[in-house]
């Protein structure tokens, strides 16, 4: 968060005071705490987005409600267990799209997780990075592809795994523009 002056700033506040008392109305309301050093930081109740009450059947349609959950998530909640050994890895490649892993996909990695058969990781071999299910055959590692015409990987030299793969990010396209918008509208049966 910037400081009380940057706050003025921004906002075109004429005195540190006005974003002083904002801050204070923020912070009762629980948008705000205090951090490190009395600096400000927005709580998940400031990033959070409201999480429906009724989740969306992707099969026949259901009746649900428009209720909104209490909750409030935020994207940082719900796929970081650890932030300082997590980062973002953009996938490149379709060597793993049976698995629903798509070319720009972001994978979510955890680098202190431990790899157990079965993850999902980011490995390392011969100084390069590729993303695969962990296996065993017997005691051997292999980095296994889901795609039907690639084959596994099963290292002869040094390998790591670098981290376990433990979400993915995914921006969907929009339909290109058209006259007709699918916006809302409640239709009538005649």
């Amino acid at each position: 968060m910037p400081s009380y002056a940057g706050i003025s700033e921004m906002l075109g506040f004429e005195s540190k005071a006005a974003s002083f008392k904002l801050a204070q109305r923020l912070t009762q309301q629980g948008f705000l705490r205090r951090g490190p050093h009395g600096r400000l930081v927005p709580t998940s109740r400031f990033l959070g987005i409201p999480l429906a009450a009724d989740p969306v059947r992707a099969g026949q349609p259901q009746a649900a409600s428009n209720a909104m959950e209490a909750e409030l998530v935020t994207l940082d909640s719900y796929l970081v267990d650890s932030p300082l050994s997590t980062l973002l890895v953009r996938v490149k490649g379709d060597s793993m799209i049976e698995a629903g892993i798509l070319d720009g996909d972001l994978a979510v990695v955890d680098r202190d997780k431990n790899a157990r058969a079965g993850d999902i990781v980011v490995a390392k071999i011969d100084g390069e990075f590729t993303v695969k299910e962990l296996k065993y055959r017997g005691t051997e590692p292999v980095l296994q592809p889901h795609h039907p015409t690639m084959s596994a990987i099963q290292p002869q030299g040094p390998w790591q795994v670098f981290g376990v793969v433990c979400g993915i990010v995914r921006r969907l396209p929009r339909a290109p523009r058209s006259g007709r918008t699918g916006r809302r509208k409640e239709v009538e049966s005649a």
